[in-house]
């Protein structure tokens, strides 16, 4: 089954990918191809989740179907839109809002550790609860209101560590570590209470279930083991990459001070 093609999500991809290529040449920068090949990743990210035989199961409200459509849109979407964003572009960007106190004081206040979580977290708890999902799934507008919060929320969490700006920079490496392990707690626990529930929570999608073979609440159970796996990897593989680029610029520090000593 080839599923269904939103153009609008097609469309706003290929937007985001022309006004991205103009930024670029505009500018006269060099950009590195792991930079502009993590942008493109994110935007068929975006482009998959959102269109054929994924987003049809999760229309037809087949929960782990859509929970992995969650995770796409939090988990891979927007660490590589950050990484793939270069920081004159992310500066661009920020500049006009960092202009006016009315923006710039909340906006460096929701990009610093605490709040970014906050917000993660309320994003994430608010729209699985059974009454907002089901809302969700009933109304387009609510639909794309959910992945829009939950992407927004998630681009939030991941600044103190991904941030592409030199305005809004990103944490020291070592803050960088020990926010790490507290970036995936909201999403172990949600997908903790959503796996170990002994009741479906989400009955709506139990005409969806049967033609997996699976019951309403083994297709839930699923859903909440699909979100509790990468909770727990997708830190660890961002603790991993922050190490590394801490020992890597130690590295190079140190042969610095070699070179020129004082």
């Amino acid at each position: 089954m080839s599923g269904a093609i939103h153009l609008e999500v097609v469309i706003g991809a290929a937007a985001l990918s022309v006004a991205y290529v103009a930024a670029w040449r505009a500018s006269g920068e060099r950009i590195p191809p792991a930079r502009v090949a993590a942008f493109g990743v994110a935007l068929a990210s975006v482009v998959g989740a959102l269109n054929g035989p994924l987003h049809d199961l999760a229309e037809d409200a087949v929960f782990s179907a859509h929970m992995a459509q969650h995770l796409i849109l939090t988990l891979v979407v927007p660490p590589l839109l950050l990484a793939g964003t270069p920081s004159f572009m992310a500066d661009a960007l920020l500049d006009p809002w960092l202009a006016r106190a009315v923006t710039r004081r909340p906006l460096r206040a929701l990009t610093r550790p605490l709040p970014a979580l906050a917000a993660w977290s309320v994003a994430l708890f608010a729209w699985h609860l059974p009454g907002a999902y089901a809302a969700a799934l009933d109304s387009h507008a609510l639909h794309f209101a959910q992945h829009a919060t939950l992407v927004g929320a998630a681009v939030l969490a991941w600044w103190p560590i991904a941030s592409p700006s030199r305005r809004l920079p990103a944490l020291p490496y070592a803050a960088q570590i020990l926010y790490v392990f507290a970036f995936g707690i909201p999403m172990t626990i949600v997908a903790a209470m959503i796996a170990g529930a002994e009741q479906v929570l989400y009955p709506f999608s139990a005409s969806a279930s049967g033609v997996r073979g699976l019951t309403p609440l083994e297709d839930q159970r699923l859903g909440g083991i699909l979100m509790w796996v990468p909770a727990a990897m997708v830190p660890l593989a961002a603790f991993t990459a922050v190490f590394f680029r801490w020992a890597a610029e130690e590295s190079e520090d140190r042969a610095e001070a070699k070179a020129f000593p004082e």
